[in-house]
């Protein structure tokens, strides 16, 4: 009987050690994709910002972006992290970033911007985040401020988080919630922060 006991702890102790070796593995390789790709979006930024800037009616136009391309950049000083914006929220967007869903609107069409990110990822540390913190976004176009107002939580099935805001500028920020890795994922953290003028 022991030897049964012994032989199956040791069969659980190696799985177990796989499952966190895959989990590791899979971690490194999102920061790896994440850091290439915020590398790609600074040099977009730094090239495209060299001359003035275009007028909203040229940036509007401008924003036809596909799937899986590169946007620009979010800042969360408070977490002193910045995570690069793709088009797109499949899962091999999130891997790279957090991601724009294109249903919502970009920085400067005074509207709602809806980005979304992993909990155990871009958006680790989001419930440290505060009302009047500060986020940032730069495009190619330019730098836009945002200031947190609320925080909320709701149902993944929730979406008025997606409505339109127009012709106040919201930037909506969501993840998963609760926050631990394992958990449900039934409901989404939402924080939402006002354009400063």
């Amino acid at each position: 009987m022991n030897r049964l006991l012994l032989v199956i702890g040791s069969i659980l102790l190696i799985i177990g050690l796989g499952c966190s070796v895959f989990a590791i593995s899979k971690i490194n390789k999102q920061e790896g994709a994440q850091s290439e790709t915020l590398n790609e979006a600074k040099k977009i930024i730094l090239n495209d910002s060299n001359g003035s800037l275009e007028s909203l009616e040229t940036v509007n136009m401008q924003y036809n972006f596909k799937r899986g391309d590169v946007i620009g950049v979010l800042n969360i000083p408070r977490l002193e992290r910045e995570v690069p914006i793709i088009s797109g929220t499949n899962e091999d967007e999130l891997e790279r970033g957090v991601g724009h869903v294109s249903s919502t609107k970009l920085p400067g069409q005074q509207d709602r911007i809806f980005l979304a990110g992993h909990r155990d990822t871009v958006f680790t540390q989001m419930g440290e985040l505060r009302k009047g913190d500060i986020l940032t976004i730069q495009l190619k176009t330019g730098e836009y401020e945002y200031e947190i107002f609320e925080t909320l939580i709701v149902d993944e099935s929730n979406l008025s988080v997606l409505e339109p805001t127009t012709p106040e500028e919201i930037l909506t920020l969501s993840t998963c919630y609760p926050f631990e890795y394992l958990s449900s994922t039934e409901e989404r953290y939402i924080i939402n922060a006002r354009k400063i003028y």
